[in-house]
């Protein structure tokens, strides 16, 4: 199955379903920080969206509040928004890679991890 293309509200949404786990609908609203909270019926409409594009699944009713939980990973998802990005690139990683080193945001630990996943699938690849 093809991961849906989420927008920020719904990445936002699905945040909140990946940290506290299912919830409803205004559990889901009052996660936003006050002053900038979407109203009650955006992100009702919202998660309604997100359930057609199987981000999300109903998975239970209380009274008359529908709950609801993550359908897709979060590692899925942000794995789809990197896809994205490097294809605004052609593929390429180098500027990416570039501007986060550049911008501070790239730590040598993060080198060092990355060096040590790519071992790992260098072994895996060897017959």
């Amino acid at each position: 199955m093809a991961l849906p293309k989420l927008t920020k509200l719904e990445l936002q949404i699905m945040e909140t379903l990946w940290s506290r786990g299912a919830c409803s609908v205004r559990e889901i609203q009052e996660a936003f920080p006050a002053p900038r909270r979407p109203a009650y019926t955006t992100v009702q409409t919202t998660v309604y969206r997100l359930e057609t594009k199987k981000a999300l699944r109903r998975v239970k009713r209380i009274s008359n509040a529908n709950i609801f939980e993550a359908a897709i990973s979060r590692g899925d998802a942000q794995g789809r928004l990197i896809d994205e990005l490097l294809g605004l690139f052609g593929g390429r990683t180098k500027p990416v890679m570039a501007h986060l080193i550049e911008s501070g945001k790239l730590t040598l630990d993060d080198v060092k991890e990355a060096e040590q996943t790519l071992r790992k699938l260098a072994r895996k690849d060897k017959p």
